[in-house]
């Protein structure tokens, strides 16, 4: 009988894992009447893990059929990429923000911002892509993230609200904004080159 690989395993669980946080929150907020689609689907957080369980199940799909796909290791990497970006971000703009509340129950709050993020980076490690990744490839990776906070920059004056406080030029302009994005993009970037580096070291 044919032996289930670990690594399967372990896309399946934190694949698992990563749903069930963002189906909790859903749930939570749908009992307590507050769940409003157009913002919860608006904070990166939702949609960078919505991304990362749905290609930690087809990446254990893919490893369990032994196919090849340049694609798949590329949105693999994308993925990789906005979860990292997404626990850095947290750690260092908005864990310490008193007062604020960025999950409808505090358990979410771990795995979607702290655990997921090292999840996926351990994935990338320990399940490098079988096809070779090039940097151009980790420059597209920047479209989602740039795309994303134009549609934030639009969306909120129009609705009053924002995801994120940094990206709310009312309290201090759209000065603040820009440094705060082109700080996001420098991570975004040396991050993506980095996992593309990471990728083609010999293990």
């Amino acid at each position: 009988m044919r032996s289930i690989p670990l690594k399967f395993l372990y896309k399946i669980l934190f694949g698992l894992l990563g749903l069930s946080a963002v189906v909790t929150e859903i749930v939570v907020l749908v009992n307590a009447n507050t769940f409003d689609p157009g913002n919860f689907f608006s904070y990166f957080t939702i949609l960078g893990n919505i991304f990362a369980f749905i290609m930690l199940f087809v990446g254990a799909y893919v490893l369990i059929s032994a196919r090849k796909s340049r694609v798949i290791d590329g949105l693999r990497g994308a993925a990789t990429l906005y979860m990292v970006v997404t626990g850095i971000v947290f750690a260092t703009l908005l864990a310490g923000i008193e007062g604020a509340t960025f999950t409808a129950v505090p358990w979410d709050n771990v795995v979607l911002h702290y655990i997921m993020p090292v999840a996926l980076l351990v994935d990338w490690l320990i399940d490098r892509p079988t096809n070779r990744v090039s940097y151009k490839t980790s420059l597209l990776w920047l479209i989602v993230p740039l795309a994303y906070v134009i549609y934030t920059l639009i969306r909120g004056p129009i609705v009053q609200w924002y995801p994120y406080p940094f990206l709310n030029p009312e309290p201090n302009g759209y000065g603040a904004v820009l440094v705060a994005g082109l700080g996001i993009a420098i991570v975004c970037i040396v991050g993506g080159l980095l996992l593309v580096r990471v990728s083609r070291r010999k293990s």
